[in-house]
């Protein structure tokens, strides 16, 4: 009986070494077969991290676009130039002009309309441009946002192609408080149009007063983001009390530089110097030195001058109202112009990026005038 437990022990015991041989070579197979990877480190090692990835180097460039309005000396609009015809120059140096278009890039524009209580009687003319808005303005290709303020600033329609949405936006602006947060309004314009693609023009058409109250943003720094983003600021100002049009004008000119009926500075070429011209190359150049001031100190404006500042700081135009059929006659101006305008675009080379930039634009045709936005600001 022993002998045959001994036999069945031993029979077990070879059973468990066999089943412990054939477990042993599984799990080698298993190892044999997993993918090589790294081994796992000894606790309290220190990893050794990823080395650096070659760093790239990012430089800014910056696109200018320059629009350009060309008038005969009769007023008429010059639209036979070609892109030889223009030279360009950021600070004093010539520019390659990348780009030449006349009035065919599709427009972005902002319509920066007032709605203060302020202007009350003016809002029903206000309300009745959607149409010509979108048709000498707008046009077929564009599109067009609408940004209301009095002591609110609001958005009351995102960009659309929709001319029917357009419309019916301006039918519905709604009567507002006395303040007029102008400044913070053409900021959002600004913000709003920076974003849009870089083959549309960025545009903004204020119907407005030029009186800002209670504003958070300075003109000077609107305008240096409207220069830099390459937004262009037209303007049909309001203007809602007969006796401030018939009001006399303050003397706001600097002190003369020469004896009374002299002319010390040099006039524009193929003009006569009087002192109507005079007085008016005097006033534009007390604007030019005041919007060079504002942008480089990101300052704000002092006086009802700042649609003139805008306008003029960008290459736009303003186009004073009187009466309800002229806030319609100023939009279609507007319209003209920006259909009827030249884009030059370049890349400034040869200058300090910082700082202000100064742009002149040459054209190589006699006796006709021309307007550019004067240039611009990049902060150190």
């Amino acid at each position: 009986m022993l002998g045959e437990s001994f036999t069945a022990a031993k029979k077990m015991k070879r059973y468990f070494a066999f089943m412990t041989f054939l477990l042993l070579f599984a799990a080698g197979a298993s190892f044999a077969q997993a993918p090589p990877g790294p081994l796992p480190p000894k606790p309290g090692t220190k990893v050794q991290a990823a080395p650096p990835e070659k760093a790239q180097i990012k430089v800014r460039v910056n696109l200018v676009s320059a629009p350009v309005t060309v008038r005969d000396k009769s007023g008429e609009m010059v639209m036979d130039l070609e892109q030889k015809d223009f030279r360009v120059f950021d600070n004093g140096v010539e520019q390659r002009v990348e780009d030449y278009d006349l009035g065919g890039d599709p427009i972005s524009l902002v319509i920066v309309a007032e709605t203060s209580s302020r202007i009350e009687a003016l809002l029903p003319a206000v309300r009745r441009t959607g149409i010509l808005l979108t048709e000498t303005v707008v046009g077929l290709t564009g599109e067009a946002a609408v940004v209301a303020f009095d002591d609110d600033v609001r958005l009351d329609l995102p960009f659309t192609a929709d001319h029917t949405r357009i419309g019916k936006a301006m039918e519905s602006l709604r009567m507002g408080t006395s303040g007029t947060r102008l400044y913070d309004a053409l900021s959002q314009g600004v913000s709003l149009l920076k974003d849009r693609p870089l083959n549309r023009r960025r545009v903004i058409l204020v119907v407005a007063e030029a009186a800002d109250t209670g504003s958070d943003a300075p003109l000077g720094e609107i305008l240096r983001e409207a220069q830099v983003n390459n937004v262009v600021i037209y303007s049909a100002t309001l203007s809602t009390t007969a006796a401030m049009l018939r009001a006399k004008p303050k003397q706001t000119g600097p002190y003369p530089i020469g004896p009374e009926g002299t002319f010390p500075v040099p006039g524009r070429n193929g003009r006569p110097q009087t002192p109507t011209t005079e007085q008016q190359d005097r006033t534009r150049l007390d604007l030019m030195n005041l919007l060079v001031w504002l942008v480089t100190r990101a300052a704000n404006a002092v006086g009802d001058n700042s649609l003139d500042l805008a306008a003029m700081g960008t290459g736009g135009l303003n186009v004073p109202t009187f009466k309800d059929a002229s806030i319609e006659n100023a939009i279609s101006t507007i319209g003209a112009e920006l259909h009827a305008q030249y884009t030059l675009t370049y890349r400034p080379t040869g200058t300090d990026p910082a700082g202000y930039h100064e742009i002149k634009v040459n054209v190589a045709r006699r006796g006709v005038s021309v307007r550019s936005r004067p240039g611009y600001y990049i902060a150190p």
